[in-house]
């Protein structure tokens, strides 16, 4: 199939039709409405073969990657989704390929109420970007730069999922068969906690997801809110099949590296704590307390059982941080 009649079989009829959408699919440019006393919210994501995703993954999971974890950065936000527009280059216009792709991404699109509204189709080497746009009360969006000395910190759900489907697809590490069908879900379909930022608006001064590391993604705060931090390991949540496959040190750093969980991490001054807790339901996802926010700038500081704890490498994802200067 050529270009428009991908996009005309594949997009432009597709996912839920939002009545603040006056002119989607079709045109040189879509048109929509924000609401009144809301701010605009838009997050950009590329996805490249070899780099976000292997080879040999199949379509539907990349659909869904790709806005799932557009979806992310606004649940980290607190905001509300609302249009995407997706551009995708296409080594070969493969039917099958590109129906599957678009099942994988209208499935999270259709339960988010998030409509396509445009895009591009191109031929080249794989690779997907997605532009979601939505909004957020103003004077509500979380941002990095609010951690305050004396914050609690925590993390939704569990670490290292992702990490270790990498380690394994890469034959670092052998997982059992029913550990490697659980990270592997978890990698190639996140899960984007946008109820728990709709909670977390209302309680957290900073809040993040982590995609490179919860140390690194962690930095990005402290470094926003000039601040420093104490981590527990011991209080990190590890997924089971990290723990069954790892040894604890090893667990622990791949917990404190790895990325590609698309966790919410955030920070709530004490008085907050009650509301986070009456409200743990409203959340819809587990979260837990790994350690406080610190004054001064002195970065991140590991301990366990009151005793500092080293790692050699502390260093999550970068682009670019392989080439030489």
């Amino acid at each position: 199939m050529k270009e428009f009649e991908l996009i005309r079989k594949y997009f432009s009829e597709r996912g839920p039709k939002r009545k603040d959408v006056v002119l989607g699919v079709g045109d040189d440019a879509a048109l929509t409405r924000v609401p009144q006393d809301k701010l605009l919210v838009v997050a950009t994501d590329t996805m490249v073969e070899n780099t976000h995703f292997f080879p040999d993954a199949s379509p539907r999971s990349i659909g869904h990657r790709c806005l799932a974890v557009n979806l992310s950065d606004f649940a980290a936000m607190g905001a509300e989704p609302a249009w995407a527009s997706v551009a995708i280059t296409l080594p070969t216009s493969d039917e099958k390929w590109v129906e599957e792709f678009s099942n994988g991404l209208f499935e999270v699109a259709e339960y988010f109420n998030v409509q396509i509204i445009g895009g591009d189709t191109t031929q080249g080497p794989l690779t997907v970007t997605v532009c979601l746009k939505g909004f957020v009360p103003e004077n509500k969006a979380l941002i990095r730069s609010g951690a305050k000395s004396g914050d609690w910190i925590y993390v939704t759900g569990s670490l290292g999922d992702s990490a270790l489907t990498v380690a394994s697809k890469l034959n670092k590490i052998n997982v059992k068969a029913e550990h490697l069908e659980q990270a592997q879900r978890k990698f190639n379909y996140p899960v984007a906690r946008l109820a728990a930022g709709q909670v977390l608006r209302h309680a957290a001064t900073s809040a993040i997801d982590i995609s490179d590391g919860l140390i690194q993604d962690l930095s990005h705060i402290l470094n926003a809110s000039n601040v420093s931090a104490e981590i527990d390991v011991a209080n990190l949540p590890i997924s089971q099949a990290v723990l069954d496959s790892l040894d604890e040190d090893s667990a622990i750093e791949m917990a404190l590296i790895g990325g590609e969980d698309y966790e919410l991490l955030f920070t709530v001054p004490e008085e907050q704590k009650g509301y986070l807790e009456q409200n743990a339901t409203a959340m819809g996802v587990p979260f837990t307390c790994i350690g406080q926010v610190r004054g001064g700038d002195s970065g991140i500081c590991l301990v366990k059982s009151g005793q500092k704890y080293p790692l050699p490498n502390l260093n999550g994802y970068q682009h670019f941080s392989s080439e030489e200067n």
